[in-house]
């Protein structure tokens, strides 16, 4: 029993001994291969100096020679012309990757084409602004929810296609202005026969609405200075007029009220409706800094590094290989 135990004993000595011999084996390891690595700097320092500032010297360079800039536009399409706007962008965007300067230049009225690298549109989404008012869009969306996640209906191309507002965003290499791309994008945007006819029809409807809505009133003031003079005379002849609770005249003031907010919500929408794509505002000339953007600087330096390193490494290896293989 004795002798038992004391095999164990001595086994977990071993094992212990064994495991604290592997653990110092692999920190020597680690550091004769940091201080060969410190070596190796210093071997190389003056290649690795050399490196960094040729790398500092062209990334400045390429940097200041590729430039890239962010503009965008907020616009509303009016009269139905979500799809319009979105084949027109798709129009573009194809004739810049086929580099078609002559569409870019003379169709499409661009000042300096060969700038103009990408451009693309998505919509704000908004989806409160989307169901305002407008129950049976509320109903749909309730109705396509049923069946895939409410996110995933309010993110969807069919549904998000159809928001209110919308970003178009392009690039150039260049800073530009709004005379040489922004005007000429919304020009070419605008610039539809049929949608031109409907955008008259519907201005004329909405002043025709406007005209009857300011008729009607007119016609509710006079009701009222009516009731009012009705009122002002009973009382001059110290007379008591009664109206029970089945008079009109609460609801009479309440259309007056909803009218006046009508023809409001109507002056603000005949401005918007003066375009077939209105625009409500621009930046532009705002300077790429995502992804290497202006970073070259920093990013040539480690990579020639990198590469050296990499080139001696194999270098090493390819002439311990070579020596193991002599014949």
């Amino acid at each position: 029993m004795n002798s038992n135990s004391s095999n164990n004993y001595d086994n977990q000595e071993i094992d212990l001994f064994q495991i604290s011999k592997i653990i110092g084996g692999f920190f020597e390891t680690i550091s004769s291969k940091i201080f060969k690595a410190i070596l190796f700097v210093k071997r190389h320092a003056l290649i690795f100096g050399a490196l960094v500032i040729i790398g500092i010297v062209l990334g400045y360079l390429i940097d200041k020679s590729i430039k890239s800039y962010n503009h965008s536009i907020i616009v509303r399409p009016n009269f139905g012309s979500n799809d319009y706007l979105y084949a027109r962008i798709d129009l573009i965007d194809s004739k810049i990757k086929e580099n078609d300067t002559v569409f870019l230049k003379e169709t499409l009225g661009i000042k300096e084409p060969k700038y103009l690298k990408s451009i693309m549109i998505e919509p704000i989404v908004d989806v409160y602004s989307f169901i305002e008012n407008k129950p049976e869009k509320f109903d749909l969306i309730k109705l396509m929810a049923e069946d895939v996640k409410i996110d995933k209906v309010i993110m969807d191309k069919t549904t998000s296609k159809n928001y209110p507002y919308h970003i178009i965003s392009f690039s150039t290499s260049n800073i530009t202005s709004q005379e040489k791309t922004v005007q000429p994008i919304l020009d070419y945007l605008n610039d539809s026969d049929y949608y031109k006819e409907i955008q008259k029809e519907s201005q004329n409807n909405l002043k025709l609405k406007m005209t009857a809505n300011d008729s009607v009133i007119s016609q509710i003031n006079g009701v009222l200075n009516s009731f009012s003079k009705e009122v002002n005379g009973s009382q001059n002849n110290d007379k008591l007029i009664y109206y029970n609770e089945n008079t009109q005249l609460n609801d009479v003031i309440g259309t007056k009220n909803n009218l006046i907010v009508e023809q409001g919500n109507n002056r603000i929408e005949l401005v918007n409706q003066n375009k077939i794509i209105k625009d409500t505002s621009s930046t532009i000339n705002i300077k790429n800094t995502e992804s290497i953007h202006g970073k070259t600087k920093l990013i040539l330096p480690l990579l020639f590094i990198i590469i050296f390193v990499f080139i001696k490494i194999f270098s090493s290896f390819y002439k311990k290989q070579l020596e193991k293989n002599k014949i």
